[in-house]
């Protein structure tokens, strides 16, 4: 009796010791779970990639080829980075036949667009107001090249079949759609049985692409707008009222470009949308232009961070920074040259040994009025750690 009460009280110490283990094996199995069930992913938005006639003239190698790479060098790595990136172009690219141009009629070389791509663009938007600068021939032809380029775009299209075709992106098991329309085309022609070449502002539309982009599962819908007064630092009225209705329609993440300057940013609480929180850039100014005055030659990289729970389906906006730039044109060497060149408050001729007085100027002020333009308006966005820029 007495070895069967031993061995039974054996047998049940055994039985504790296991299930302890294995409570202990679950708990940290959960743990473990839970930390691989998020999932983090970074897009990148630069304004508006215009091409003048002094860039072209500058990138031109000889008769029939252009070298645009130079003007990315410097931010390729940081473009590079994200998992994604997207920026507005601001020129169509119709062919040498009927001649390279610039404002107000844009044609840029064909080797733009694989600049574009050398520098890491994912996605092009290109629903703006020179869409339509060398007629429906010149959009068709654009939207060629890009393909051939290996590169999206969304906002100009070459069928009703394309347009209807919402731009679903699964970035590492995020499905972000992206949608892009303009307020206009400068009074440019659209032929009236093709009135699928450009998505315009139209209230209507945007619902209807929202709703449809949600039907296909789309995690976060972000829209791209064309819109607001050139060279005006702060948003207009007809700016607001598109992006509270947008909002309304359900929206995550809305970007502008057409000001060629930087408005400020704001977040928003959403409507039917699957962030919480949703995210607002009235204008991400220029990117790279001829546009020599002071708040067109500075720009920025925007980064936006989503973190998505794969348990849970919960997703949010874990972090927002961005990289000012300013665009330098210039002697390099022995050639002329625009570069976009990133800065911060420590910048030196260590690095851009190039820049002159006049330069370095130039460049801290731009740094200065993009820093004051976000960081006025909300202190939920940071300044991106690049202490590797100047050094």
């Amino acid at each position: 009796m007495r070895r069967l009460l031993i061995y039974s009280g054996f047998v049940a110490l055994l039985i504790f010791i296991f299930t302890y283990l294995l409570k202990s094996n679950n708990k940290n199995s959960a743990h473990h779970i839970n930390q691989d069930s998020l999932v983090t992913i970074s897009i990148s938005a630069v304004g508006d990639l215009m091409c003048h006639s002094p860039q072209a003239n500058y990138a031109k190698e000889n008769a029939d080829s252009f070298n645009f790479n130079p003007t990315f060098e410097s931010i390729k790595p940081y473009l590079e980075k994200s998992d994604f990136v997207f920026g507005n172009l601001e020129t169509v690219v119709a062919g040498k036949s009927i001649g390279y141009s610039g404002y107000p009629l844009f044609n840029a070389p064909d080797d733009y667009i694989a600049a574009l791509k050398f520098a890491g663009f994912n996605l092009l938007t290109t629903s703006n107001n020179h869409a339509l600068d060398k007629g429906e021939k010149g959009l068709l032809r654009t939207i060629s090249i890009i393909n051939k380029n290996r590169i999206n775009y969304v906002g100009t299209y070459s069928s009703e079949r394309d347009r209807d075709s919402i731009r679903i992106f699964n970035i590492k098991g995020i499905r972000v759609a992206i949608l892009s329309y303009s307020y206009g085309v400068n009074g440019n022609y659209i032929p009236k049985d093709h009135p699928y070449l450009i998505n315009l502002i139209d209230t209507l539309l945007i619902k209807k692409d929202i709703k449809t982009a949600r039907q296909q599962n789309a995690d976060i819908v972000l829209v791209y707008f064309h819109f607001g007064e050139e060279y005006h630092r702060l948003p207009t009225d007809y700016q607001k009222f598109i992006v509270e209705r947008t909002i309304s329609y359900g929206a995550d993440i809305i970007i502008g470009g057409h000001p060629h300057v930087i408005e400020p940013i704001a977040y928003f609480k959403t409507d039917g949308g699957k962030l919480d929180t949703g995210f607002v850039d009235y204008s991400l100014g220029n990117f790279v232009s001829n546009q020599r005055w002071r708040y067109s030659d500075a720009g920025l990289i925007l980064n936006l961070f989503l973190t998505k729970n794969l348990t849970t389906n919960s997703i949010y906006i874990s972090k927002v920074t961005y990289i000012p730039t300013w665009v330098y044109k210039g002697k390099i060497g022995t050639k002329n040259e625009f570069e976009i060149l990133p800065i911060n408050e420590k910048l030196s001729k260590n690095k851009f040994s190039f820049l002159s007085e006049n330069d370095m100027e130039k460049a801290k002020q731009a740094f200065n009025d993009t820093k004051d333009i976000l960081e006025t308006y909300t202190n939920r966005i940071s300044l991106e750690d690049t202490a590797s820029i100047n050094n």
